[in-house]
Protein backbone atom coordinates (compact mmCIF):
# COMPACT_ATOMS: atom_id res chain seq x y z
CA UNK A 1 0.00 0.00 0.00
CA UNK A 2 3.47 3.77 -1.39
CA UNK A 3 1.84 6.29 0.91
CA UNK A 4 5.12 6.84 2.70
CA UNK A 5 7.85 8.24 0.51
CA UNK A 6 11.37 8.28 1.91
CA UNK A 7 12.93 11.67 2.42
CA UNK A 8 16.66 11.78 2.97
CA UNK A 9 18.86 14.77 2.53
CA UNK A 10 15.99 16.61 0.88
CA UNK A 11 15.59 14.01 -1.88
CA UNK A 12 12.15 12.51 -2.33
CA UNK A 13 12.26 8.92 -3.56
CA UNK A 14 9.15 7.42 -5.13
CA UNK A 15 8.76 3.73 -4.43
CA UNK A 16 6.39 1.04 -5.62
CA UNK A 17 5.51 -0.35 -2.23
CA UNK A 18 2.56 -2.39 -1.13
CA UNK A 19 -0.27 -1.24 1.04
CA UNK A 20 0.26 2.46 1.53
CA UNK A 21 1.48 3.34 4.97
CA UNK A 22 2.19 6.39 7.04
CA UNK A 23 0.92 9.94 6.64
CA UNK A 24 3.42 12.04 4.69
CA UNK A 25 3.04 15.78 5.17
CA UNK A 26 1.32 17.65 2.38
CA UNK A 27 4.63 19.21 1.33
CA UNK A 28 6.03 15.77 0.50
CA UNK A 29 2.87 14.81 -1.37
CA UNK A 30 3.04 18.04 -3.38
CA UNK A 31 6.57 17.06 -4.43
CA UNK A 32 5.32 13.60 -5.39
CA UNK A 33 2.61 15.09 -7.57
CA UNK A 34 5.12 17.37 -9.30
CA UNK A 35 7.42 14.41 -10.00
CA UNK A 36 4.52 12.27 -11.23
CA UNK A 37 3.30 15.01 -13.54
CA UNK A 38 6.81 15.23 -14.98
CA UNK A 39 7.04 11.45 -15.28
CA UNK A 40 3.74 11.25 -17.12
CA UNK A 41 5.16 13.48 -19.84
CA UNK A 42 8.38 11.46 -20.04
CA UNK A 43 7.61 8.46 -22.19
CA UNK A 44 11.16 7.17 -21.81
CA UNK A 45 10.85 6.35 -18.11
CA UNK A 46 11.91 2.81 -17.14
CA UNK A 47 12.94 2.38 -20.76
CA UNK A 48 14.65 -1.00 -20.50
CA UNK A 49 11.85 -2.94 -18.86
CA UNK A 50 9.07 -1.16 -20.71
CA UNK A 51 10.75 -1.91 -24.03
CA UNK A 52 11.34 -5.51 -22.99
CA UNK A 53 7.72 -5.87 -21.91
CA UNK A 54 5.46 -3.64 -24.02
CA UNK A 55 2.13 -2.65 -22.50
CA UNK A 56 -1.21 -3.88 -23.83
CA UNK A 57 -4.75 -2.83 -23.04
CA UNK A 58 -8.05 -4.66 -22.74
CA UNK A 59 -11.27 -2.68 -23.14
CA UNK A 60 -13.05 -3.33 -19.85
CA UNK A 61 -16.48 -2.33 -18.50
CA UNK A 62 -16.45 0.45 -15.93
CA UNK A 63 -19.50 -0.86 -14.05
CA UNK A 64 -20.00 -4.58 -13.43
CA UNK A 65 -22.97 -4.07 -11.11
CA UNK A 66 -25.57 -2.05 -13.06
CA UNK A 67 -28.32 -2.74 -10.54
CA UNK A 68 -26.47 -1.81 -7.36
CA UNK A 69 -27.67 1.58 -6.01
CA UNK A 70 -24.23 2.43 -4.56
CA UNK A 71 -22.89 2.96 -8.11
CA UNK A 72 -25.59 5.32 -9.34
CA UNK A 73 -25.49 6.97 -11.77
CA UNK A 74 -24.44 3.82 -13.57
CA UNK A 75 -22.17 3.67 -16.59
CA UNK A 76 -22.18 1.47 -19.67
CA UNK A 77 -18.78 2.80 -20.71
CA UNK A 78 -15.44 1.03 -20.94
CA UNK A 79 -11.82 1.91 -20.22
CA UNK A 80 -8.41 0.52 -21.12
CA UNK A 81 -7.09 -1.89 -18.49
CA UNK A 82 -3.33 -2.15 -18.89
CA UNK A 83 -1.31 -5.36 -18.68
CA UNK A 84 2.05 -6.86 -19.65
CA UNK A 85 3.09 -10.44 -20.37
CA UNK A 86 6.11 -12.59 -21.00
CA UNK A 87 5.66 -15.75 -23.07
CA UNK A 88 9.32 -16.78 -23.37
CA UNK A 89 8.73 -20.02 -21.42
CA UNK A 90 5.28 -20.79 -22.78
CA UNK A 91 4.47 -24.17 -24.25
CA UNK A 92 1.07 -25.31 -25.43
CA UNK A 93 -1.09 -26.23 -22.46
CA UNK A 94 0.88 -24.11 -20.01
CA UNK A 95 -0.87 -22.01 -17.37
CA UNK A 96 -1.38 -18.29 -17.08
CA UNK A 97 0.33 -16.93 -13.96
CA UNK A 98 -0.91 -13.44 -13.10
CA UNK A 99 0.60 -11.00 -10.64
CA UNK A 100 -1.86 -8.33 -9.53
CA UNK A 101 -0.12 -4.97 -9.35
CA UNK A 102 -2.38 -3.62 -6.62
CA UNK A 103 -2.57 0.03 -5.61
CA UNK A 104 0.27 1.35 -7.73
CA UNK A 105 1.39 1.96 -11.30
CA UNK A 106 1.88 -1.49 -12.79
CA UNK A 107 5.26 -0.63 -14.29
CA UNK A 108 6.67 -0.92 -10.77
CA UNK A 109 5.88 -4.65 -10.85
CA UNK A 110 7.74 -5.39 -14.11
CA UNK A 111 10.92 -6.53 -12.29
CA UNK A 112 8.91 -9.48 -10.94
CA UNK A 113 8.23 -10.49 -14.53
CA UNK A 114 11.93 -10.36 -15.29
CA UNK A 115 13.47 -12.01 -12.24
CA UNK A 116 10.89 -12.36 -9.46
CA UNK A 117 8.23 -14.89 -8.61
CA UNK A 118 6.37 -14.50 -11.92
CA UNK A 119 9.48 -15.36 -13.90
CA UNK A 120 10.28 -18.30 -11.64
CA UNK A 121 6.82 -19.86 -11.79
CA UNK A 122 6.39 -19.31 -15.52
CA UNK A 123 9.74 -21.01 -16.13
CA UNK A 124 8.89 -23.93 -13.84
CA UNK A 125 5.48 -24.53 -15.43
CA UNK A 126 5.95 -23.59 -19.10
CA UNK A 127 3.46 -20.82 -18.52
CA UNK A 128 2.82 -17.21 -19.43
CA UNK A 129 3.69 -14.56 -16.86
CA UNK A 130 1.35 -11.56 -16.62
CA UNK A 131 1.30 -8.27 -14.71
CA UNK A 132 -2.20 -6.80 -14.43
CA UNK A 133 -2.80 -3.19 -13.46
CA UNK A 134 -5.64 -2.15 -11.14
CA UNK A 135 -8.43 0.24 -12.12
CA UNK A 136 -7.74 3.87 -11.11
CA UNK A 137 -3.96 3.34 -11.02
CA UNK A 138 -1.19 3.83 -13.57
CA UNK A 139 -2.88 4.47 -16.91
CA UNK A 140 -5.93 2.29 -16.17
CA UNK A 141 -8.28 5.17 -15.45
CA UNK A 142 -11.97 5.10 -16.39
CA UNK A 143 -12.15 8.91 -16.34
CA UNK A 144 -9.91 11.88 -17.02
CA UNK A 145 -9.91 12.90 -13.37
CA UNK A 146 -10.60 11.35 -9.97
CA UNK A 147 -13.37 13.51 -8.61
CA UNK A 148 -15.33 11.87 -5.81
CA UNK A 149 -18.17 11.14 -8.21
CA UNK A 150 -15.80 9.52 -10.72
CA UNK A 151 -14.27 7.35 -7.98
CA UNK A 152 -17.55 5.59 -7.19
CA UNK A 153 -16.54 2.55 -9.28
CA UNK A 154 -13.37 2.04 -7.23
CA UNK A 155 -14.51 -0.69 -4.87
CA UNK A 156 -13.41 -4.15 -3.85
CA UNK A 157 -16.17 -5.95 -5.73
CA UNK A 158 -15.69 -3.90 -8.93
CA UNK A 159 -11.93 -4.53 -8.86
CA UNK A 160 -12.44 -8.28 -8.41
CA UNK A 161 -15.00 -8.38 -11.19
CA UNK A 162 -12.60 -6.72 -13.62
CA UNK A 163 -9.94 -9.37 -12.93
CA UNK A 164 -12.53 -12.05 -13.60
CA UNK A 165 -13.48 -10.26 -16.84
CA UNK A 166 -9.83 -10.02 -17.86
CA UNK A 167 -9.29 -13.76 -17.32
CA UNK A 168 -12.28 -14.60 -19.50
CA UNK A 169 -11.60 -12.17 -22.34
CA UNK A 170 -7.92 -11.41 -22.80
CA UNK A 171 -6.03 -12.47 -25.92
CA UNK A 172 -2.24 -12.57 -25.82
CA UNK A 173 -0.66 -11.14 -28.95
CA UNK A 174 1.43 -13.63 -30.89
CA UNK A 175 -0.09 -16.73 -29.28
CA UNK A 176 -2.50 -18.67 -31.44
CA UNK A 177 -4.44 -20.29 -28.64
CA UNK A 178 -7.42 -19.60 -26.43
CA UNK A 179 -5.86 -19.01 -23.03
CA UNK A 180 -8.94 -17.66 -21.32
CA UNK A 181 -10.27 -19.10 -18.07
CA UNK A 182 -11.53 -21.61 -17.20
CA UNK A 183 -10.30 -23.47 -20.30
CA UNK A 184 -6.71 -22.74 -19.26
CA UNK A 185 -5.53 -22.96 -15.64
CA UNK A 186 -5.17 -19.46 -14.23
CA UNK A 187 -3.07 -18.98 -11.10
CA UNK A 188 -3.21 -15.55 -9.48
CA UNK A 189 -0.58 -14.11 -7.14
CA UNK A 190 -0.84 -10.91 -5.14
CA UNK A 191 1.08 -9.23 -2.34
CA UNK A 192 -0.44 -7.12 0.46
CA UNK A 193 -3.64 -5.42 -0.78
CA UNK A 194 -3.26 -7.40 -4.02
CA UNK A 195 -2.74 -10.46 -1.82
CA UNK A 196 -6.18 -9.88 -0.34
CA UNK A 197 -7.57 -9.61 -3.86
CA UNK A 198 -5.95 -12.92 -4.78
CA UNK A 199 -7.54 -14.63 -1.79
CA UNK A 200 -10.95 -13.10 -2.48
CA UNK A 201 -10.87 -14.18 -6.13
CA UNK A 202 -10.65 -17.84 -5.19
CA UNK A 203 -13.72 -17.46 -2.99
CA UNK A 204 -15.74 -15.13 -5.24
CA UNK A 205 -14.86 -16.68 -8.63
CA UNK A 206 -13.75 -20.27 -7.96
CA UNK A 207 -14.80 -21.45 -11.43
CA UNK A 208 -12.53 -18.91 -13.11
CA UNK A 209 -9.32 -19.15 -11.12
CA UNK A 210 -7.78 -22.59 -10.65
CA UNK A 211 -5.63 -21.38 -7.77
CA UNK A 212 -4.57 -18.21 -6.00
CA UNK A 213 -1.66 -17.18 -3.77
CA UNK A 214 -2.16 -14.56 -1.09
CA UNK A 215 1.21 -13.19 0.02
CA UNK A 216 0.99 -10.89 3.06
CA UNK A 217 -2.64 -10.65 2.01
CA UNK A 218 -4.59 -8.20 4.16
CA UNK A 219 -7.88 -10.10 4.10
CA UNK A 220 -9.21 -8.23 7.15
CA UNK A 221 -10.17 -4.56 6.84
CA UNK A 222 -9.58 -2.75 10.17
CA UNK A 223 -10.49 0.87 10.85
CA UNK A 224 -8.20 1.72 13.79
CA UNK A 225 -5.13 -0.28 12.82
CA UNK A 226 -2.84 0.49 15.75
CA UNK A 227 -1.67 -3.13 15.48
CA UNK A 228 0.45 -2.12 12.49
CA UNK A 229 3.25 -1.31 14.93
CA UNK A 230 3.09 -4.53 16.95
CA UNK A 231 5.34 -6.68 14.69
CA UNK A 232 7.81 -3.78 14.57
CA UNK A 233 7.75 -3.53 18.36
CA UNK A 234 8.23 -7.27 18.77
CA UNK A 235 10.77 -7.99 16.01
CA UNK A 236 12.63 -4.69 15.64
CA UNK A 237 16.07 -4.25 17.26
CA UNK A 238 15.32 -3.93 21.00
CA UNK A 239 17.57 -0.93 21.58
CA UNK A 240 15.98 0.92 18.66
CA UNK A 241 12.43 0.05 19.73
CA UNK A 242 13.18 1.16 23.29
CA UNK A 243 14.65 4.38 21.91
CA UNK A 244 11.55 5.09 19.80
CA UNK A 245 9.21 4.36 22.70
CA UNK A 246 11.25 6.65 24.92
CA UNK A 247 11.26 9.42 22.31
CA UNK A 248 7.47 9.21 21.95
CA UNK A 249 7.01 9.07 25.72
CA UNK A 250 8.98 12.30 26.10
CA UNK A 251 7.04 13.96 23.28
CA UNK A 252 3.63 12.85 24.53
CA UNK A 253 4.45 13.79 28.11
CA UNK A 254 4.98 17.33 26.88
CA UNK A 255 2.18 17.51 24.30
CA UNK A 256 -0.50 15.77 26.37
CA UNK A 257 0.30 16.24 30.08
CA UNK A 258 -0.12 19.95 30.72
CA UNK A 259 3.52 20.79 29.96
CA UNK A 260 2.28 23.60 27.75
CA UNK A 261 5.26 25.81 28.47
CA UNK A 262 7.55 23.12 27.00
CA UNK A 263 5.67 22.57 23.74
CA UNK A 264 7.32 25.39 21.79
CA UNK A 265 10.84 24.61 23.10
CA UNK A 266 10.26 20.96 22.08
CA UNK A 267 9.35 21.93 18.52
CA UNK A 268 12.26 24.35 18.32
CA UNK A 269 14.72 21.70 19.51
CA UNK A 270 13.77 19.67 16.43
CA UNK A 271 14.00 22.70 14.13
CA UNK A 272 10.22 22.59 13.72
CA UNK A 273 9.21 25.58 15.78
CA UNK A 274 7.02 27.04 13.04
CA UNK A 275 4.56 24.12 13.05
CA UNK A 276 1.38 25.31 14.73
CA UNK A 277 -0.63 22.12 15.22
CA UNK A 278 0.90 19.72 17.74
CA UNK A 279 -0.33 16.74 15.76
CA UNK A 280 1.40 17.94 12.61
CA UNK A 281 4.58 18.12 14.66
CA UNK A 282 4.14 14.64 16.14
CA UNK A 283 3.41 13.25 12.68
CA UNK A 284 6.95 14.11 11.60
CA UNK A 285 8.45 11.85 14.27
CA UNK A 286 7.58 8.57 12.54
CA UNK A 287 10.92 7.30 11.23
CA UNK A 288 10.00 3.87 12.54
CA UNK A 289 7.82 3.40 9.43
CA UNK A 290 10.95 2.46 7.48
CA UNK A 291 10.62 -1.10 8.79
CA UNK A 292 8.08 -2.02 6.11
CA UNK A 293 10.52 -1.12 3.34
CA UNK A 294 13.28 -3.44 4.53
CA UNK A 295 13.99 -6.31 2.16
CA UNK A 296 16.56 -9.07 1.78
CA UNK A 297 17.50 -7.78 -1.71
CA UNK A 298 19.92 -4.83 -1.48
CA UNK A 299 18.46 -3.33 -4.68
CA UNK A 300 14.99 -3.16 -3.17
CA UNK A 301 15.82 -2.68 0.47
CA UNK A 302 15.42 0.78 1.94
CA UNK A 303 18.14 1.53 4.52
CA UNK A 304 16.06 4.26 6.15
CA UNK A 305 14.94 2.16 9.14
CA UNK A 306 18.43 1.16 10.21
CA UNK A 307 19.76 4.61 9.43
CA UNK A 308 17.09 5.94 11.77
CA UNK A 309 17.87 3.36 14.43
CA UNK A 310 21.56 4.22 14.20
CA UNK A 311 20.72 7.79 15.07
CA UNK A 312 18.55 6.77 18.03
CA UNK A 313 21.02 4.30 19.52
CA UNK A 314 24.42 5.76 18.66
CA UNK A 315 26.36 8.63 20.17
CA UNK A 316 24.95 12.01 19.12
CA UNK A 317 26.99 13.91 16.54
CA UNK A 318 29.28 16.53 18.13
CA UNK A 319 27.44 19.39 16.45
CA UNK A 320 24.30 18.42 18.39
CA UNK A 321 25.90 19.03 21.78
CA UNK A 322 24.89 22.68 21.67
CA UNK A 323 21.29 21.48 22.00
CA UNK A 324 21.92 19.35 25.09
CA UNK A 325 20.94 22.00 27.68
CA UNK A 326 17.57 22.48 26.00
CA UNK A 327 17.09 18.73 25.64
CA UNK A 328 18.06 18.16 29.29
CA UNK A 329 15.31 20.56 30.32
CA UNK A 330 12.76 18.85 28.07
CA UNK A 331 13.46 15.30 29.22
CA UNK A 332 13.37 16.44 32.86
CA UNK A 333 9.92 17.91 32.26
CA UNK A 334 8.89 14.52 30.86
CA UNK A 335 10.07 12.71 34.01
CA UNK A 336 13.60 11.70 32.94
CA UNK A 337 15.62 14.08 35.08
CA UNK A 338 19.39 13.75 34.80
CA UNK A 339 19.07 10.85 32.37
CA UNK A 340 21.90 11.12 29.86
CA UNK A 341 20.75 8.04 27.94
CA UNK A 342 17.36 9.62 27.25
CA UNK A 343 19.01 12.90 26.31
CA UNK A 344 21.13 11.02 23.77
CA UNK A 345 18.04 9.40 22.24
CA UNK A 346 16.38 12.77 21.78
CA UNK A 347 19.56 14.31 20.37
CA UNK A 348 19.93 11.41 17.94
CA UNK A 349 16.35 11.87 16.76
CA UNK A 350 16.97 15.59 16.31
CA UNK A 351 19.99 14.75 14.18
CA UNK A 352 17.97 12.38 11.99
CA UNK A 353 15.04 14.72 11.38
CA UNK A 354 17.38 17.64 10.77
CA UNK A 355 18.97 15.74 7.89
CA UNK A 356 15.68 14.44 6.49
CA UNK A 357 12.41 16.22 7.19
CA UNK A 358 13.85 19.63 8.03
CA UNK A 359 16.25 19.48 5.09
CA UNK A 360 13.37 18.63 2.73
CA UNK A 361 11.30 21.50 4.08
CA UNK A 362 14.26 23.90 3.65
CA UNK A 363 14.32 23.07 -0.06
CA UNK A 364 10.58 23.57 -0.47
CA UNK A 365 10.49 27.35 -0.08
CA UNK A 366 7.17 27.28 1.80
CA UNK A 367 6.28 27.68 5.47
CA UNK A 368 6.55 24.79 7.88
CA UNK A 369 2.80 24.87 8.47
CA UNK A 370 2.19 24.59 4.72
CA UNK A 371 4.75 21.84 4.30
CA UNK A 372 4.06 19.62 7.31
CA UNK A 373 0.32 19.94 7.75
CA UNK A 374 -2.31 17.26 7.19
CA UNK A 375 -5.08 19.84 7.51
CA UNK A 376 -5.03 21.70 4.17
CA UNK A 377 -8.49 21.03 2.74
CA UNK A 378 -7.67 22.60 -0.61
CA UNK A 379 -4.83 20.13 -1.18
CA UNK A 380 -7.03 17.11 -0.46
CA UNK A 381 -9.56 18.29 -3.06
CA UNK A 382 -7.16 17.86 -6.01
CA UNK A 383 -8.50 15.48 -8.64
CA UNK A 384 -5.69 15.14 -11.19
CA UNK A 385 -4.43 11.74 -12.29
CA UNK A 386 -1.07 12.54 -10.68
CA UNK A 387 -2.90 13.12 -7.40
CA UNK A 388 -4.62 9.77 -7.97
CA UNK A 389 -1.28 7.98 -8.25
CA UNK A 390 0.31 9.84 -5.37
CA UNK A 391 -2.45 9.40 -2.82
CA UNK A 392 -6.05 9.97 -3.91
CA UNK A 393 -7.09 6.58 -5.32
CA UNK A 394 -5.87 4.59 -2.31
CA UNK A 395 -7.15 7.24 0.11
CA UNK A 396 -10.61 6.80 -1.35
CA UNK A 397 -10.38 3.06 -0.78
CA UNK A 398 -9.22 3.71 2.78
CA UNK A 399 -12.12 6.05 3.51
CA UNK A 400 -14.84 3.93 1.90
CA UNK A 401 -13.94 0.29 2.68
CA UNK A 402 -10.48 -0.52 4.01
CA UNK A 403 -9.56 1.74 6.90
CA UNK A 404 -6.05 0.85 8.13
CA UNK A 405 -5.61 4.13 9.98
CA UNK A 406 -2.31 3.61 11.78
CA UNK A 407 -2.90 5.43 15.05
CA UNK A 408 -0.90 5.70 18.25
CA UNK A 409 -3.87 4.22 20.07
CA UNK A 410 -2.10 1.25 21.66
CA UNK A 411 -3.49 -0.31 24.87
CA UNK A 412 -2.50 1.58 28.04
CA UNK A 413 0.10 -1.02 29.00
CA UNK A 414 1.90 -0.84 25.62
CA UNK A 415 4.15 2.14 24.95
CA UNK A 416 3.35 3.32 21.42
CA UNK A 417 5.87 3.76 18.60
CA UNK A 418 4.11 6.88 17.33
CA UNK A 419 2.44 9.65 19.29
CA UNK A 420 -0.95 9.09 20.91
CA UNK A 421 -1.90 12.50 19.52
CA UNK A 422 -2.13 10.79 16.12
CA UNK A 423 -5.76 9.83 16.47
CA UNK A 424 -8.48 8.62 14.14
CA UNK A 425 -9.91 12.12 13.98
CA UNK A 426 -6.63 13.68 12.88
CA UNK A 427 -5.50 10.89 10.56
CA UNK A 428 -8.83 10.73 8.72
CA UNK A 429 -9.09 14.47 8.10
CA UNK A 430 -8.46 13.80 4.39
CA UNK A 431 -11.63 11.68 4.19
CA UNK A 432 -13.86 14.61 5.05
CA UNK A 433 -11.74 17.21 3.24
CA UNK A 434 -11.14 15.21 0.06
CA UNK A 435 -14.29 13.13 -0.34
CA UNK A 436 -16.84 14.59 2.11
CA UNK A 437 -16.85 11.27 3.97
CA UNK A 438 -17.39 11.70 7.71
CA UNK A 439 -18.41 8.14 8.57
CA UNK A 440 -16.32 5.04 9.22
CA UNK A 441 -15.47 2.88 6.18
CA UNK A 442 -17.75 -0.01 5.32
CA UNK A 443 -15.21 -2.66 6.28
CA UNK A 444 -17.85 -5.35 5.89
CA UNK A 445 -17.56 -4.85 2.11
CA UNK A 446 -14.09 -6.40 2.49
CA UNK A 447 -14.52 -8.75 5.41
CA UNK A 448 -17.51 -10.51 3.85
CA UNK A 449 -15.09 -12.49 1.66
CA UNK A 450 -13.65 -14.43 4.59
CA UNK A 451 -11.87 -12.22 7.12
CA UNK A 452 -9.20 -14.02 9.18
CA UNK A 453 -10.73 -17.43 8.49
CA UNK A 454 -10.70 -17.26 4.69
CA UNK A 455 -9.93 -20.72 3.34
CA UNK A 456 -10.47 -22.60 0.09
CA UNK A 457 -8.88 -25.44 -1.85
CA UNK A 458 -5.93 -24.16 -3.91
CA UNK A 459 -5.75 -20.92 -1.94
CA UNK A 460 -2.26 -20.43 -0.49
CA UNK A 461 -1.53 -18.16 2.49
CA UNK A 462 2.06 -16.88 2.81
CA UNK A 463 3.55 -14.06 4.88
CA UNK A 464 6.41 -12.90 7.06
CA UNK A 465 6.26 -13.19 10.83
CA UNK A 466 7.76 -9.69 11.19
CA UNK A 467 5.40 -8.01 8.72
CA UNK A 468 3.56 -4.95 10.09
CA UNK A 469 0.55 -6.07 8.05
CA UNK A 470 0.50 -9.55 9.59
CA UNK A 471 -2.21 -8.56 12.14
CA UNK A 472 -4.57 -7.98 9.18
CA UNK A 473 -3.85 -11.38 7.55
CA UNK A 474 -4.93 -14.96 8.30
CA UNK A 475 -1.45 -15.44 9.82
CA UNK A 476 -2.29 -12.92 12.54
CA UNK A 477 -2.47 -15.51 15.28
CA UNK A 478 0.65 -17.48 14.43
CA UNK A 479 2.06 -20.06 12.09
CA UNK A 480 0.51 -23.06 13.84
CA UNK A 481 -3.14 -22.12 13.37
CA UNK A 482 -3.48 -24.31 10.27
CA UNK A 483 -1.59 -27.28 8.97
CA UNK A 484 -0.14 -26.74 5.52
CA UNK A 485 -1.26 -29.11 2.77
CA UNK A 486 -0.82 -29.14 -0.98
CA UNK A 487 -4.47 -28.16 -1.37
CA UNK A 488 -4.27 -25.39 1.24
CA UNK A 489 -0.64 -24.23 1.56
CA UNK A 490 0.24 -22.17 4.63
CA UNK A 491 3.68 -20.68 5.28
CA UNK A 492 5.07 -18.09 7.66
CA UNK A 493 8.52 -16.85 6.60
CA UNK A 494 10.89 -16.55 9.54
CA UNK A 495 12.21 -13.01 9.98
CA UNK A 496 10.34 -12.04 6.81
CA UNK A 497 8.70 -8.67 6.38
CA UNK A 498 6.34 -7.71 3.53
CA UNK A 499 5.80 -10.39 0.82
CA UNK A 500 9.49 -11.19 0.72
CA UNK A 501 9.18 -14.09 -1.71
CA UNK A 502 7.79 -11.86 -4.47
CA UNK A 503 11.04 -10.35 -5.71
CA UNK A 504 14.11 -12.18 -6.97
CA UNK A 505 17.61 -11.78 -8.33
CA UNK A 506 19.31 -13.07 -11.46
CA UNK A 507 21.07 -16.45 -11.16
CA UNK A 508 24.50 -14.84 -11.59
CA UNK A 509 23.76 -12.54 -8.64
CA UNK A 510 23.18 -15.29 -6.10
CA UNK A 511 25.60 -15.72 -3.20
CA UNK A 512 25.64 -17.97 -0.12
CA UNK A 513 23.63 -15.22 1.62
CA UNK A 514 21.37 -14.05 -1.24
CA UNK A 515 18.60 -14.96 -1.40
CA UNK A 516 18.47 -15.95 2.28
CA UNK A 517 17.55 -19.55 2.99
CA UNK A 518 14.01 -18.84 4.14
CA UNK A 519 13.26 -16.96 0.88
CA UNK A 520 14.76 -19.74 -1.25
CA UNK A 521 12.58 -22.19 0.64
CA UNK A 522 9.44 -20.06 0.27
CA UNK A 523 9.89 -19.63 -3.47
CA UNK A 524 10.53 -23.35 -4.00
CA UNK A 525 7.61 -24.21 -1.75
CA UNK A 526 5.40 -21.98 -3.91
CA UNK A 527 6.61 -23.45 -7.18
CA UNK A 528 6.11 -26.98 -5.88
CA UNK A 529 2.48 -26.56 -4.88
CA UNK A 530 1.66 -24.71 -8.11
CA UNK A 531 3.07 -27.63 -10.09
CA UNK A 532 0.97 -30.01 -8.00
CA UNK A 533 -2.14 -27.87 -8.53
CA UNK A 534 -1.61 -27.96 -12.28
CA UNK A 535 -1.38 -31.75 -12.24
CA UNK A 536 -4.94 -31.75 -10.93
CA UNK A 537 -6.19 -29.68 -13.81
CA UNK A 538 -8.10 -31.98 -16.14
CA UNK A 539 -8.91 -31.08 -19.72
CA UNK A 540 -8.76 -32.93 -22.98
CA UNK A 541 -5.54 -31.18 -23.99
CA UNK A 542 -3.95 -31.21 -20.54
CA UNK A 543 -0.18 -31.44 -20.62
CA UNK A 544 2.16 -33.33 -18.33
CA UNK A 545 4.58 -31.34 -16.20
Amino acid sequence: MHFSAIVAGGLLTLEAAAVMFGNPPIGELEMQIEQLEARRSNVKRDVDLEELYPAYNLSTPIDFFPYEPRYEPHSNGTFNLRYWFDAQYYKAGGPVFVLLSGETDGTGRLPFLQKGIVNQVAKATNGIGVILEHRYYGTSHPFSNVSTENLRFLSTEQALAEINYFAKNVEFEGIDADLTAPNTPWIVYGGSYAGAQAAFLRVAYPETFWGTISSSGVTVAIYDYWEYFEPIRIFGPPDCINGQQTLIDVVDSILMNNNTDKVQPLKEAFGLGQITDNRDFANVLTGIYGWQSTNWDPEINSPSFFYYCGNLTGSPAPELESKRPAVKDLVAAAGYEEDTAVENIILGAIGYYTETSVAAWNESGITQDSYFTQLNDTFWQQTSLAAAESWRSWSYQVCTEWGYIQTGNTPPDVKPLISRTLTLEYLTHFCKAGFNIATEPDVWQVNKYGNYSIEYDRLAIIGGNADPWKPATPLAFGSQIRNSTTERPWLEIAHGVHHWEENGIFPNETTPELPPNQVVYAQQFLKNFVIDWLKEFKTSDHYEL
